[in-house]
Order: C-alpha cells, then structure tokens, then sequence
C-alpha cells in the first residue's frame, strides 16, 4: 500500500510539471483575438482524473498553476482563471468516470468536461479575468477589449456578445481536443502504470 502511494504520488508530480511545461507553450489562433492563447495544459490533469480520480485532476490543475506563479505576468489572475477552468474540466470528467468506468463513461465524462469548462469560461471572463485585462491593457477601457473582437466579427460589440460568440466555443472545442488526445492514450497509459513496480511483487 505503501508502495502504491507512492507511486501515485510520483505520478501525479510528473503530469503536475508536465502540465506546467504545456502551460508555458501557447499559441494564438485566427478565429479569435490574439491575446486569448491556445494551450493544452489541462491534458495531463484529464489523464489523472482519469488514472485516479477527478480530486487528483483538479490537484493538478492547482500545482501547475502554483508554480506558473512564480513567472506570472497577470498577478496571480489568469492562474486563478487557468485553474477554475481547467478544474471544471478535470473534476467533471473524473467524476463522471469514476461512476461509469467504461469507455462510454470516458467519453461521456469528456464531453461533459469539456461542456463544464466552456460554461465556466463565461462567468470567469466576464467578472474575474477580462475586468483586470481592461484596468492592466487598456486603462479600464473595457472597448478596447471589445473593439478586437469586433475586427472579428461586428456583431461583437458587447463583452457579452464577444464571451459567447469566441471564448465559449474555444474552451469547448479545447475541451474536445485535449479529450480526443487523452482518449486514444489513456488506455495504453493506464496500461503501463499499472505495470510499474508489478514485477516487485
């Protein structure tokens, strides 16, 4: 039992840094204004809920935001908005294969995740991280903010407008993405975590 703890713990350490490593690689996409970046940090946390359950993705989730921390350029506010999404999608997917641990149950878990992290995204946007971007880029002007989104598509001419035309669908096709990734290796993972430290015995 010893030996499994720790072993768990190990494993959750390494999807932690690796999680903190895919952070640090993010890129902009056409289909939305430039300073909202594409990263795909939250896989390793989906592995872990997963492998053990949605509290261990969600503790994922928190230890790559904790040390992103130490380079943070938002003040500690798009980590905080980093972990409320991302742990949306983890607990919401581990819980739900927790209770049906089949593939029907990940995949379902999945979607619901990735549906969770997209409804999350609008009320975090709206009242946590896009007030501090308008007072930190753009002297409380929240129309600049909503001017790119506009250059995009004019029908965007509300940070309302703008969350639910751009951000919820991104986070939702995220969610997808970083799904499918974690569906076609999880098994193969669970597989040989299974395995280490089995021939020990």
């Amino acid at each position: 039992m010893k030996t499994d703890k720790i072993k768990k713990i190990s494993v959750i350490a390494i999807l932690s840094a690796l999680a903190f490593v895919l952070m640090l690689i993010e890129f902009s996409t056409p289909v939305i204004p430039s300073f909202v970046k594409l990263d795909f940090s939250e896989l390793p946390a989906l592995l872990a809920a997963f492998l053990f359950g949605p509290i261990e993705g969600i503790a994922v989730c928190l230890i790559k935001n904790l040390i992103h921390l130490s380079i943070t350029s938002t003040a500690g506010v798009g980590e905080l908005a980093n972990f409320l999404l991302g742990a949306a999608f983890a607990g919401t997917a581990g819980l739900i294969y927790r209770y049906k641990h089949t593939f029907s149950g990940g995949l379902l878990g999945c979607v619901a995740g990735s549906a969770a992290m997209a409804a999350v995204s609008f009320p975090v946007n709206l009242f946590i991280t896009y007030p501090f971007y308008a007072d930190l880029f753009f002297k409380g002007n929240m129309q600049g903010i909503i001017d790119m989104y506009k250059a995009i598509s004019p029908s965007s001419d509300t940070l309302i407008k703008s969350l639910l035309i751009f951000n919820t669908p991104f986070n939702l096709v995220k969610g997808i993405l970083v799904s499918v990734i974690v569906m076609l290796c999880y098994k193969r993972l669970s597989v040989l975590y299974k395995s280490i430290g089995s021939k020990n015995k």
